[in-house]
């Protein structure tokens, strides 16, 4: 068996962790591949974090494109092959005409948990304006949703499958630039690469609208270094590039934002 308190400690999803823990504890006894279900960014970045430190068992992750961020997770023993393949995703298209109604993606989550199904079997909503949705789910939503999702807002719908490669993803917006701080404090970093005041980016940290690595943190002084991914709540994400040292000891820093 798996130590699932140590693998337990400090985690913050500690529930879906744990389911986690039981279908990998399910894919060592039956020698099979088992998928979980969609896991949201924090919950994926623990259970990666948490499992790279087992021997036992391997996992690889996969929401339908690059880019998803709700993925499913395939566990297996580390003896058997495992591929991106193995994850269970389907794309669907929710079809409609839009034009005088707008739906968002809250409309159109709504309307699928409507029918009765639950947050975790459902991955990303890709909205396509007046033309409807896409939306990736776990394999045996397909039928159920093609039944049962007949309308979003005022607007009749309809359900297909499409192919994964059809999906209309968007290349996210990124915008390039440079600061020089004096230190690799978040607070610092964090409030040149979104523009806004130091302040204000404290009070962001403090109230815990901040993550990094997908991780909660409040403490405005962390330490953040290259590669780390700074997320605040509704306003996008931040990824720290290269950092230099210039002649006065200060911190030329890379970052990317996407917007």
């Amino acid at each position: 068996m798996l130590p699932r308190e140590e693998i337990l400690k400090g985690i913050e999803n500690r529930d879906s962790v744990a389911r986690v823990i039981d279908l990998a504890e399910q894919a060592i006894k039956t020698w099979e591949v088992v998928c979980s279900d969609f896991l949201s960014p924090p919950e994926l970045a623990e259970v990666q974090q948490s499992f790279s430190r087992l021997t036992e068992v391997q996992l690889v992750a996969w929401g339908g494109y690059p880019q998803a961020e709700r993925q499913r997770v395939a566990i297996s023993r580390s003896e058997i092959p495992l591929e991106r393949s193995q994850v269970a995703v389907t794309a669907l298209d929710i079809a409609g005409n839009f034009l005088f109604d707008t739906a968002t993606h809250r409309d159109f989550l709504g309307a699928m948990l409507g029918t009765g199904i639950v947050r975790e079997k459902t991955g990303d909503i890709i909205v396509l304006g007046e033309r409807g949705a896409q939306v990736i789910v776990v394999p045996e939503l397909v039928e159920f949703l093609d039944m049962n999702l007949k309308q979003v807002r005022s607007v009749p719908v309809k359900v297909q499958p499409v192919d994964l490669s059809e999906l209309k993803v968007r290349e996210p917006k990124k915008k390039e630039l440079t600061t020089v701080e004096a230190s690799m404090r978040l607070d610092a970093i964090a409030s040149a690469g979104f523009g806004m005041s130091r302040n204000k980016m404290v009070e962001l940290i403090d109230g815990g609208d901040v993550r990094v690595n997908w991780r909660e943190v409040t403490q405005p002084s962390a330490q953040v270094k290259t590669g780390d991914l700074i997320a605040i709540r509704s306003k996008g994400r931040l990824e720290v590039g290269e950092i230099a040292v210039t002649k006065k000891d200060r911190y030329r820093v890379q970052l990317t934002r996407f917007m």
